[in-house]
């Protein structure tokens, strides 16, 4: 796929068969790896689900402190595909208006009549940073909601259809949580993954402060353009995914919900609200992404294992028993993976057993779950 960009408006896998189709993708997929660490070092799990994020049509909320590269990454990458980039610095007095733009008066220098122009506002781009998303007010966090779920913009009445592929990569800090604004649920729910961003290990830290304190300036080669993302995003939906790998991603959504037959003793403990449906259907979309982009013709359930944490740790909420007791929604998760077994055919599933399990014992005795104030 990288060499096909010079052939017009031809469909990007025209006359492959579905092995070469896969082998192109994937060597695109490990060329574009390669573009995005002449510029990153490391962080192969962030630009990894960032990938998936982008092919399986969603948005991400990136989680770490400052200097960690979040930002490099998402530029980078818009110069690797080729993609319109924009960056938005959330701040306490940004206004609605200015994410998706305004009507202005203008004036016709030769009949002097004065009329409104619209002027796009910076969320009309393929990838989106939507930088210390926390720090601005509801009301302005709000403006993207349409944006990330509808790919419009609806503005004095008039509606703006967004160019595709558009992405939204926000990002937050979690030590400063002074003159910030939490997402509220609602939207914590539309970004598909929520990507925790480590420090870098020893021997990365010096490659970075190698690279970083030299004039020379490595040069990134784009690798993908917009219809070749659209058709992978469009191959990735077409994607055939098995009715046991289907099972096993609702049965780990479905055991987040304290006081449920599903839920295991330690999540009706641990946790004050569980994950909704938009889980299971993202667990098994990104899984999907996920073997696509590693050349495999469908997912598997390693493929539900290994996103499980970015999938649903902004979805379930711990409440006051965790927090007294240390314990944070990736431990939770954890233990899910060890709780919840891959379903087996012709045997109860883990509903039909919880199920029998809490009728004879009862029903479950649910411990305090107030939600975190």
């Amino acid at each position: 796929m990288p060499d096909t960009h010079d052939a017009g408006h031809q469909r990007p896998f025209a006359g492959l068969s579905p092995e070469q189709v896969l082998d192109r993708i994937r060597r695109a997929r490990d060329t574009l790896v390669q573009e995005l660490h002449k510029v990153i070092v490391g962080q192969e799990q962030m630009i990894e689900h960032m990938l998936i994020c982008l092919f399986a049509r969603g948005h991400c909320l990136t989680i770490g402190v400052p200097g960690l590269a979040k930002t490099l990454t998402v530029s980078t990458l818009a110069r690797a595909l080729h993609l319109k980039f924009s960056r938005i610095q959330f701040t306490p007095d940004l206004m609605p208006s200015d994410i998706t733009g305004t009507e202005i008066i203008e004036q016709d220098p030769e009949t002097g009549r004065r009329h409104f122009r619209f002027v796009h506002g910076p969320v009309f781009a393929n990838l989106v940073l939507a930088d210390e998303i926390n720090r601005a007010p509801p009301k302005t966090q709000s403006a993207l909601l349409q944006a990330m779920q509808e790919y419009q913009v609806t503005v004095t009445g008039r509606t703006f259809n967004l160019e595709q592929p558009f992405l939204v990569m926000a990002t937050q800090n979690p030590i400063e949580q002074e003159g910030t604004y939490p997402l509220p649920e609602a939207q914590l729910d539309r970004f598909m993954l929520s990507i925790n961003v480590d420090y870098p290990t020893r021997d990365e830290e010096r490659q970075i402060v190698r690279a970083t304190t030299r004039s020379q300036q490595e040069e990134v080669r784009v690798v993908l353009r917009k219809r070749d993302i659209l058709a992978i995003q469009e191959l990735v939906r077409q994607v055939p995914v098995s009715d046991h790998v289907v099972d096993y991603a609702v049965d780990l959504v479905r055991a987040t919900r304290p006081g449920t037959p599903e839920a295991p003793q330690f999540v009706t403990d641990w946790l004050a609200w569980g994950a909704g449906p938009r889980a299971s259907q993202y667990l098994v979309l990104c899984a999907k992404a996920r073997a696509v982009l590693h050349g495999r013709p469908s997912p598997l359930p390693e493929d539900i294992r290994a996103l499980a944490h970015p999938v649903l740790r902004h979805r379930i909420f711990t409440n006051f028993n965790a927090d007294a007791e240390g314990i944070t929604a990736d431990d939770v998760i954890d233990k899910l993976l060890e709780a919840v077994p891959e379903p087996s055919y012709g045997e109860p599933s883990l509903r039909e057993r919880r199920l029998a399990a809490s009728r004879s014992s009862g029903p479950p005795q649910r411990k305090a779950t107030a939600r975190r104030g």
